[in-house]
């Protein structure tokens, strides 16, 4: 099947663009920091951070003296990116890019990382070629991806089921699967370590967990968007549902523990 991947590209980019995923990627800090730590990233190292959102993993790995370099292919979140960077004062450059055709030469850095990030790559093998390529032998790729399985493995589903993925593409919790993740990156890895871990989501209540995501990240806020009034008071509750059955906040608050999965590949 042909599959025309720059207009999902396209169609992506609004939808990260919408809302403010700062807003929401700035509660994944601790996730950025135990990534780096276990990617054993050190002062030196030449580290390139796919996808880089608003920079949470790249600059985690600047506050090791590394070396660092983000991309995204969001204009508006490299942006914010560059922001935190000066504010925190850490040495990092940032650069609009695509992770499926990443901008520098064969082996370019030591470490390569991406924090739920490449996931969402809709060629998802061109994306992980490339990961691959820009890694130096003996390198180290480091991923966290949400799990299929867990909390945003099924509200993915809810959400393809009120706007289908395009036909051909995968589902991006593939890469939260470590056989899935072992078959992309295939040959071009000698070992892969796969841990999961969890990511405590701590919200008011289920009510304010919806209203943040509905303002702020892109993929919840264009499907509601998208839709009827009708529909969209189908959806809220599908969530709400979905948010209490996860629930282990007993009862003061909203507390999910949204399982992930974190791999360190070292390259051929």
């Amino acid at each position: 099947m042909d599959v025309d991947y720059e207009a999902i590209k396209d169609r992506q980019r609004a939808m990260w663009g919408a809302g403010d995923y700062g807003a929401v990627g700035t509660r994944l800090v601790v996730m950025a920091e135990t990534l780096c730590d276990n990617a054993d990233v050190r002062a030196g190292e030449r580290v390139l951070d796919v996808a880089c959102g608003h920079g949470i993993a790249s600059l985690a790995a600047a506050r090791r003296f590394a070396e660092v370099t983000g991309i995204d292919y969001v204009p508006a979140l490299v942006e914010r990116a560059r922001q935190r960077a000066e504010s925190d004062r850490l040495p990092v450059r940032f650069e609009v890019a695509d992770a499926e055709r990443l901008p520098f030469a064969d082996a370019s850095f030591d470490v390569v990382i991406s924090t739920v990030g490449v996931m969402f790559a809709p060629d998802q093998a061109r994306a992980a070629a490339e990961l691959l390529r820009v890694c130096r032998p003996g390198g180290r790729i480091a991923l966290t991806s949400w799990t299929p399985e867990g909390f945003l493995g099924q509200l993915f589903r809810i959400v393809a089921r009120y706007a289908p993925p395009p036909p051909g593409v995968d589902s991006p919790m593939r890469w939260g699967s470590e056989g899935d993740l072992q078959a992309l990156l295939g040959d071009g890895v000698t070992r892969l370590e796969a841990r999961r871990r969890r990511y405590r989501m701590c919200y008011r209540s289920a009510a304010h967990w919806l209203d943040f995501f509905r303002t702020n990240y892109g993929p919840v806020l264009r499907l509601f968007a998208s839709l009827d009034e009708g529909a969209q008071k189908t959806l809220a509750t599908e969530i709400l549902a979905l948010l209490a059955q996860h629930d282990e906040g007993g009862g003061g608050s909203l507390l999910i523990g949204a399982e992930y999965l974190e791999v360190v590949a070292h390259r051929h």
